[in-house]
């Protein structure tokens, strides 16, 4: 199968998930054996290029499928920035989905050190430090290119001050596979 034939795949599934949620009814093909593997997706809608919804895991604890129809339903109806996706606006809401890598934890002797081992496009990142956690998938490296403006806006979403530092920080990486949807 190819890249864009699974991609297809996911897309419809999520899209089917949320109109289900909707009381919309459509079905979509889940007979995939792969999809039954362990898996871990952001599901990420947007509307003219603004963030509408993103919800997804970090680590695989589940299906595929099972993460993909969970992460859709809760970035449309759940995701606590935004108010629930209301059937009207599915028609004008786009899905991209981002299969993740495993997080691989970073070594670095300070907060410089971790900044220049980023690599921006590429990297999504998870901080953490106590109980405060927070990532950023690899896109956001679009609204943020530098490493310090990255780092201090991951920071923030955890809610720490965006100056932060300490000693036991810690960062991991991964990477995605993308999928967006060109028109439903």
């Amino acid at each position: 199968m190819t890249h864009n034939e699974s991609g297809k795949i996911l897309l419809h599934i999520a899209r089917a998930a949320i109109s289900n949620a909707l009381n919309i009814p459509r079905t979509a093909d889940e007979s995939a054996s792969w999809l039954n593997e362990p898996g871990a997706c952001f599901v990420t809608l947007t509307q003219n290029g603004q963030l509408r919804g993103c919800i997804g895991s970090l680590a695989a604890h589940r299906s595929l499928l099972n993460d993909l129809k969970s992460n859709a339903v809760s970035a449309a109806l759940y995701d606590p920035r935004f108010i629930p996706l209301t059937a009207q606006e599915l028609k004008n809401t786009k899905i991209e989905i981002s299969l993740l890598t495993l997080p691989q934890p970073m070594q670095f002797k300070d907060e410089a050190d971790a900044r220049a081992q980023l690599r921006p496009g590429i990297d999504g990142v998870v901080f953490e430090f106590g109980h405060h956690r927070s990532t950023f998938l690899p896109q956001v490296w679009e609204q943020l290119p530098s490493p310090r403006e990255f780092m201090a806006h991951l920071k923030r979403k955890a809610g720490l001050p965006e100056d932060f530092w300490a000693a036991d920080v810690l960062l991991s990486r991964y990477r995605v596979t993308k999928f967006i949807e060109d028109n439903q």
